[in-house]
């Protein structure tokens, strides 16, 4: 029998290390922690292990909103994204995940982007609810790279 990625990874245990420090830089990156304000960073952590857990193979059950729903109001370009990415990558690295199953996780992760990228802020208002408040972050002038 083929070994999950879950198991292969290590677990429940690597999926909150990598997600501990995925999220560790996400809340202290310029752009990024704008659209975790009023979130406690630890219940994100907990919804993502468990999303990518189940994704993963895991037997976790994910009990949270899929990512189109769950972003259906943030305004997310594809640079967005490949920051947001970048940092994964790196969190991963740091995590001492090797670099096949990176690869992997990476690979799942972006099969999201279609769900949750937006073309353009005109396309974004479309498809947006108008009594919902959207969240609009332009890119700062100078943004953390660390």
């Amino acid at each position: 029998m083929k070994q999950s990625l879950f198991e292969a990874v290590g677990g429940l245990s690597t999926l909150q290390n990598v997600h501990k420090i995925f999220y560790d830089k996400i809340y202290a990156h310029d752009w990024l922690k704008v659209f975790f304000t009023g979130h406690n960073q630890e219940a994100i952590e907990n919804r993502q292990t468990d999303f990518m857990a189940q994704k993963m193979g895991g037997p976790v059950k994910y009990m949270g909103r899929e990512p189109k729903v769950a972003h259906r109001h943030m305004y997310i370009s594809r640079e967005l994204f490949d920051v947001r990415q970048a940092l994964l990558k790196e969190s991963l690295q740091e995590a001492n995940v090797v670099d096949d199953l990176i690869v992997r996780w990476l690979k799942i992760d972006q099969a999201f982007q279609r769900a949750i990228v937006k073309d353009s802020i005109e396309s974004f208002y479309k498809t947006t609810w108008q009594y919902q408040k959207r969240i609009i972050v332009p890119k700062p002038a100078k943004e953390t790279q660390d």
